[in-house]
């Protein structure tokens, strides 16, 4: 596949820095980084902009071996409660199939049992900024990233 164009928060004047320092500042909230990872990982699935994931022995330090496992997080014991509701809200908000019910509560509250009112602020920032990120690279056809 070949780009339409250069990615868009390259060549609009001002708009990438911003959407850096936006993921800055999710990051400094206290969701743990790990569980951001496996949301973007997650959405961009859902999203069909999957990553080139590291795999086997020269698997770089440092990344967690779960990642391939995203998908399946439902089934998989290797994903604590947090995460597990963290996973669920990404893909209610994701997905959005039913209009009436993209967000339900229950899902809202369980989260809550696991992160304070900014850091679920934070994941549903989160959340939305790969969403964008996943929606501007297919328009203009940019090819899916090597995980990190």
């Amino acid at each position: 596949m070949t780009p339409r164009m250069d990615n868009p928060s390259l060549v609009v004047p001002g708009a990438l820095q911003p959407l850096l320092d936006l993921t800055e500042v999710i990051g400094k909230v206290g969701v743990p980084q790990t569980t951001l990872d496996l949301i973007r990982l997650r959405v961009s699935e859902i999203n069909g902009r999957a990553y080139t994931l590291p795999a086997g022995p020269d698997q770089p330090a440092g990344v967690d071996t779960r990642l391939a496992q995203v998908a399946a997080w439902r089934t998989e014991s290797c994903f604590d409660a947090a995460e597990r509701s963290a996973l669920e809200m990404a893909e209610a908000i994701t997905s959005m199939t039913d209009p009436q019910d993209m967000a339900p509560d229950e899902i809202w509250e369980e989260s809550a049992r696991h992160y304070n009112d900014e850091q679920l602020g934070a994941l549903v920032m989160h959340i939305g900024l790969v969403n964008f990120w996943n929606r501007v690279n297919v328009a203009t056809q940019q090819e899916p990233a090597v995980w990190r």
